[in-house]
């Protein structure tokens, strides 16, 4: 039986309650709520029902927030769409888009048994002998991923098609002006060879937006991905993306280690070329430019990390305990700093 919870931030407990018994098939109260995922983004909570059974409830983060960036009918309607196909994410149970159940939208879904291996010491919990067919495995949900035919699924008006990287360019070029507390030199640089070089679009496709290791959930006793999480950022683009993406989140050793939730400096991984090389081998796609992804990825991330940054020195983000503001400056610069070597590298 799951215990009893009289008052959990973000729920509604009473009211939660009386939907998911009326509305998820069954779903047997009383129900425990535990939040697993919160902050910024938004918040993740784990599900106990009277029989013990586990779901999954997503929604926006406390407090004022933007609809588009928070909008969990689109994001419970692309995991719908994407269930439809091979790529494995949890099953969707249902959406309450009345607010006076619970304050905001929410959504449920199943749980999946996985590790979300976000850091060197959880890749610990992946024997050495599976961390390449891991690594090749989650290139491989990529590639299942960008095949998706978008129509098929419903999900051909959810963005348009086109221009992807030159309205990514704007956007995060204007949050930058908006969010900077210094003068970077080096940023503007970076965005003028972008906005410079930008390739052409080869198709279109799902782009996740937030795709690696720390946004899926890995079977630690097969290395193969389970299910993949988080996307609140994704939209139809060039596919490309994902993959430079990738590379902002893959070492090839200690050294190169660019992100603190980057699991790879563990060791027995595969290196990021290996990935992109099978990458174009089972998608057919040109990757000759894929270090144009990867510049832009660090930037893009280089620009959400200032921003952060901004809010914590201006007291926005509440407690900082714990937080060492030099190194969370420091790695604006280091994501600044890898951009313009990767579009460097650009012929």
């Amino acid at each position: 039986m799951a215990p009893e919870a009289n008052h959990v931030q973000g729920i509604d407990v009473a009211k939660v309650s009386r939907w998911l018994a009326d509305n998820v098939a069954g779903a047997r109260a009383p129900f425990s709520f535990q939040l697993i995922a919160g902050g910024r983004s938004n918040l993740t909570f784990l599900v106990t029902d009277d029989n013990s059974i586990r779901y999954v409830l997503r929604r926006p983060p406390l407090g004022h927030v933007l609809a588009t960036a928070h909008d969990m009918a689109r994001e419970h309607r692309i995991i719908s769409a994407v269930g439809q196909t091979d790529v494995p994410v949890p099953a969707t149970l249902g959406l309450c888009t009345d607010e006076s159940v619970n304050g905001a939208p929410f959504y449920v879904m199943n749980f999946v048994d996985g590790v979300v291996l976000d850091n060197a010491e959880k890749a610990e919990l992946l024997d050495k002998s599976l961390r390449r067919s891991a690594s090749f495995n989650l290139i491989d949900v990529l590639c299942e991923l960008h095949d998706v035919d978008i129509d098929a699924v419903g999900l051909g008006n959810l963005a348009k098609r086109e221009g992807y990287i030159e309205r990514q360019i704007k956007r995060w070029s204007t949050q930058w002006e908006n969010s900077k507390t210094r003068e970077l030199p080096e940023i503007d640089e970076v965005v003028r060879l972008l906005s410079t070089k930008v390739p052409r679009q080869q198709d279109v496709s799902i782009a996740h937006g937030d795709f690696r290791f720390g946004n899926v959930l890995t079977d630690v006793a097969t290395g193969r991905i389970a299910a993949v999480l988080d996307w609140e950022l994704c939209t139809l683009g060039d596919p490309l993306a994902d993959l430079g993406y990738i590379g902002v989140y893959w070492s090839d050793g200690p050294a190169s280690a660019l992100r603190a939730n980057d699991p790879t400096p563990a060791g027995g991984f595969t290196t990021y070329r290996e990935l992109v090389e099978r990458y174009a081998t089972k998608t057919g796609r040109d990757v000759s430019g894929v270090d144009y992804y990867v510049a832009f990825s660090c930037w893009r991330l280089a620009v959400i990390s200032e921003g952060v940054y901004a809010r914590y020195l201006h007291g926005a983000m509440g407690n900082q305990e714990g937080i060492d503001m030099t190194v969370m400056k420091a790695g604006v610069d280091a994501l600044t700093i890898r951009a313009l070597e990767a579009v460097g590298r650009l012929v």
